[in-house]
């Protein structure tokens, strides 16, 4: 595999694939590629979206704690 997308090539992709199973007039084969690519790319957005959510809970975690002396 190549190197993982950054989320907004993913998100930017994923919303190529959507305008395209919208616009439909595709075969039934063309459309099952374009929809597991879909969910593929949908993948990588959640796991970006996940690792900045823990990041965030991180820096949150650490701002909160009271100084012990």
């Amino acid at each position: 595999m190549t190197e993982e997308l950054d989320y907004e090539q993913a998100r930017d992709q994923l919303a190529e694939v959507v305008a395209k199973l919208e616009t439909g007039g595709l075969s039934l084969e063309d459309s099952l590629a374009l929809w597991e690519r879909g969910e593929e790319l949908a993948r990588i957005c959640d796991r970006h979206l996940a690792g900045a959510r823990e990041r965030i809970e991180k820096a949150l975690a650490s701002v909160e704690k009271p100084e012990t002396k």
